[in-house]
């Protein structure tokens, strides 16, 4: 006696031993096995088991599919029942094997319902697995076709329109992702790889870009929120001639300053912010959009701001026109002592823009604090009486170090070429230049007097605090040890910057006497703080990234194959004229500050990475 059985898929073996519950078999390479007695589908005395199989195996290939289908009916059956509809009366062993072979091989047809019995599928149920199985046969063929393509070194034309998903978030359940998965592999690469070798990547600062604007801006990079939000027509007009000092690509203009002298002796100096919380009120669109947006982003050669261009220009404090602002007047004495201070809400007259480039040939640190003496100049006994002013700040801060080291900082330019390529400017400035410090003390002194008026009339802020090395954004007053204040709150910066926004909100219902907006303990206000400290810090990373891709190209653009670096420490080196940082494998141990000379090698612009080895020392 032999049987087929079901035992992860159907055999074939000849029967042994019998008992009532169990079969003691053999199989046709002469294995011996327990087969439970439930699993036995057919008993049979001839053929063997091997005539049998390959018998069933022809007969089955030979069975029309719809044909058995309809001859099913819709009830549930057995498969021998079937094989006795197919073949007539008394089917053979092989004849009952070949329809049970071939049910079982047509799940799309059939549905099992348990050991040798079967239902047909619904009609419906059928039209839509064949199309189905069409359907991925048709993509197989062109998943085939792709990878042939991407082979060649071609990008098929179909992933042109599709690049900025599979560069950045693909859909991996996709077929182009399916392919190009497949084809990288076959490559011995990545995927990402691959599409830059098929020229998916022609310009990297553009990828990057892309990828960062799909994760934080899904909605587009210009800023857009509906309504117009033109500041109270009632505003005073303040009797000063205002002037700011900002980088010439600047736009956001958030601070400008003023003196006037007094006739007592003393003299008033005025820091005046931007105030867009004057026309855009809590609940609105723009509203929304700042703490959506949350920060201006920067990168070398552009930026994505947080505000409109419409409400930007209608709130920046620009030259020639009258602007609606915040100020911080503080009467100072001939000594800058500060006697006083109060803060208004007012049209403040801009008189000028300065920029950096245009100011510093004139006022520098050899000239600086020298007013009467040396060239004219614009401005120069307002900026040589707010120089020394900031100093005394410095110093009462307890930051004044003439022996701190020179740092630099580095301001990135892209220019676009006639024929379309772009070349980077990398511009070093000297950090802490009389300007920086002018602008710098200035900055402080307004965020830790407003901080403080805040604290004082127990309205909720958001306060910058540093302690142990760390800085951190909390809703309670405390000190920021490395500025040397006892609070600090950012409110300068309310074009470019959602917490200082919101600290101006604050401080527009402190001025007014209103409610605020935001109570202590305020979901709202720990929900933007949250948000703006992931945000800023994603945006930081951002820059970061340009700029050191902008570094590499620059060493690139400027055929700088032997990089004179400095030493951080171990094998942590900044390349000369460049913010860039790079380890450097095999570096003999050298103290911070030591001058080493390295062959660049290999740069990798998707990785970031650059290849050196030591020149000499």
């Amino acid at each position: 006696m032999h049987v087929l059985y079901e035992e992860d898929g159907f055999k074939v073996a000849t029967v042994k031993e019998s008992q009532p519950a169990s079969l003691m078999v053999e199989d046709v390479r002469g294995k011996r096995s327990k087969v439970k007695a439930a699993n036995v589908l057919l008993r049979f005395e001839r053929p063997d088991p091997a005539t049998l199989w390959n018998e069933a195996e022809a007969l089955a290939a030979e069975i029309d599919l719809d044909f058995l289908w309809e001859v099913c009916g819709g009830d549930e059956f057995a498969f021998e029942d079937i094989a006795a509809e197919y073949y007539g009366a008394g089917p053979s062993a092989p004849q009952q094997a070949a329809v049970l072979m071939r049910i079982a091989g047509a799940p799309m047809y059939f549905y099992k319902k348990g050991r040798g019995r079967y239902k047909p599928a619904p009609a419906e149920n059928v039209k839509a697995a064949l199309a189905a199985m069409v359907r991925k046969q048709r993509e197989a063929e062109q998943m085939a076709a792709w990878q042939a393509e991407l082979a060649a070194g071609k990008l098929p034309d179909a992933f042109v329109p599709l690049l900025p998903r599979l560069l950045h978030r693909p859909d991996k359940n996709g077929i182009e992702w399916k392919a190009l998965a497949a084809a990288a592999d076959a490559a011995h690469t990545s995927p990402l790889r691959l599409l830059d070798h098929v020229g998916a990547i022609p310009d990297v600062a553009q990828y990057f870009l892309d990828g960062f604007l799909l994760e934080f801006f899904p909605h587009g990079r210009e800023a857009q929120a509906e309504g117009d939000y033109p500041p109270p027509a009632d505003l005073p007009l303040a009797e000063v001639r205002a002037f700011s000092i900002d980088d010439s690509t600047t736009t956001e203009i958030d601070d400008a300053f003023s003196i006037v002298p007094l006739k007592n002796g003393n003299t008033r100096v005025g820091i005046h912010i931007a105030a867009p919380t004057l026309g855009v009120a809590p609940g609105t669109p723009m509203d929304q959009l700042v703490f959506d947006r949350l920060s201006t982003v920067y990168f070398p050669g552009d930026k994505i701001t947080m505000l409109p261009n419409a409400l930007v220009e209608q709130y920046t404090l620009k030259e020639g026109a009258a602007r609606p602002a915040m100020s911080l007047y503080l009467e100072l004495s001939p000594g800058f002592d500060v006697i006083s201070h109060e803060s208004r809400i007012e049209m403040v007259p801009v008189a000028a823009n300065l920029r950096h480039d245009e100011i510093e040939p004139h006022f520098n640190e050899a000239t600086a604090g020298f007013e009467t003496e040396g060239a004219d100049y614009p401005w120069k006994a307002e900026l040589n009486y707010l120089w020394r002013f900031a100093g005394e700040l410095e110093g009462r801060r307890g930051k004044a170090d003439p022996n701190a080291p020179v740092r630099l900082d580095y301001s990135f330019y892209i220019d676009t070429l006639d024929d379309g390529s772009k070349k980077v400017r990398i511009v070093p400035r000297k950090r802490g230049s009389p300007m920086d410090k002018l602008v710098a003390e200035l900055a402080i002194l307004v965020n830790s007097t407003w901080g403080k008026d805040l604290a004082d009339a127990e309205i909720a802020a958001v306060y910058r605090s540093q302690g142990n090395g760390r800085v951190r954004l909390t809703t309670q007053p405390g000190p920021h040890l490395s500025l040397g204040v006892e609070c600090y709150a950012w409110s300068s910066s309310p074009l470019r910057r959602a917490i200082d926004f919101i600290n101006q909100q604050q401080l527009l219902a402190l001025l007014r006497n209103e409610k605020p907006r935001f109570g202590r303990n305020d979901a709202e206000l720990y929900a933007a703080i949250g948000a703006f400290d992931t945000a800023y810090a994603a945006y930081a990373d951002f820059q970061d990234k340009m700029e050191r891709y902008w570094c590499l190209r620059y060493l690139e653009q400027e055929n700088i194959n032997e990089m004179t670096c400095t030493v951080i420490k171990e094998n942590l080196v900044r390349v000369g004229g460049t913010p860039l940082v790079i380890r450097v494998p095999g570096l003999p141990e050298l103290p911070a500050g030591a001058t080493v000379k390295l062959n660049r090698l290999a740069t990798d612009y998707l990785e970031l990475t650059l290849d050196s080895r030591l020149a000499t020392m």
